[in-house]
């Protein structure tokens, strides 16, 4: 993939009201990795790999388990989240596809069961925060940074060699 603008560079005031969302977020009282699953799962769902590279390994660090990242993306169906994750993920989904489901009643009274009125307001917040970045990061096609890891571990022999 070749980026197509460093939009950073370019402008680099053009995002400053997106890093204060990220800020209030950040300050509120929301589990922070309730707000890192949401973005894992928005950015899976806009294919920006750019913000999967940043928000994976934050996620991690923040308690997010190897069976929650492996299935995040079919959560419906996975028994690794709370009743509190699983709220949070389909009001995230709702949200981010807003035009063909208009953000459905069952999203939100599931979501009214599990948060606060401040915590419903400070994850609407981070998934628009979110899907701003991905819009950004996809259109102009910035390229994901990934932290250097440890080589792989050799595959286990096979039977029979």
């Amino acid at each position: 993939m070749t980026e197509r603008l460093d939009y950073l560079t370019v402008a680099p005031d053009s995002t400053k009201g997106l890093a204060e969302l990220i800020r209030y977020v950040r300050r509120g009282t929301l589990p922070p990795l309730i707000v890192e699953l949401v973005k894992v799962r928005i950015s899976q769902i806009n294919g920006c790999a750019y913000c999967l590279g940043i928000h994976v390994p934050r996620a991690r660090r923040f308690g997010a388990t190897r069976d929650q990242l492996d299935t995040l993306a079919a959560w419906q169906d996975s028994t690794v989240f709370s009743p509190q994750e699983r709220a949070a993920l389909a009001w995230a989904e709702s949200v981010t596809l807003v035009a063909p489901n208009f953000v459905p009643d069952r999203d939100w009274e599931a979501l009214s069961a599990q948060f606060t009125e401040r915590e419903r307001i400070e994850l609407t917040i981070a998934i628009v925060e979110i899907n701003a970045w991905n819009r950004l990061n996809v259109a102009f096609r910035k390229p994901p940074e990934f932290e250097p890891e440890a080589a792989p571990a050799p595959a286990p022999p096979t039977a029979g060699t």
